[in-house]
């Protein structure tokens, strides 16, 4: 169940990493570019696991 959480956070970071980079050069985005990458990344997401101990133990602590 690890492994998947952590394919899936992978997944995600790579869509808004491909995301961020398409749109880095330009100035103006429409909201439905926006709104549809979000709804990939929580689609991504939402196929998580939501066992809270497999969760916390993919997941690293936030930086403070």
């Amino acid at each position: 169940m690890t492994e998947t959480v952590e394919v899936n956070i992978s997944e995600a970071l790579a869509l808004i990493d491909q995301g961020l980079g398409l749109t880095m050069s330009r100035e103006l985005m429409s909201t439905t570019e926006v709104a549809d990458l979000l709804l990939d990344v929580r689609s991504i997401l939402a196929a998580t696991p939501t066992d809270a101990a497999a969760v916390e133990d993919a997941v690293p602590a936030p930086i403070a």
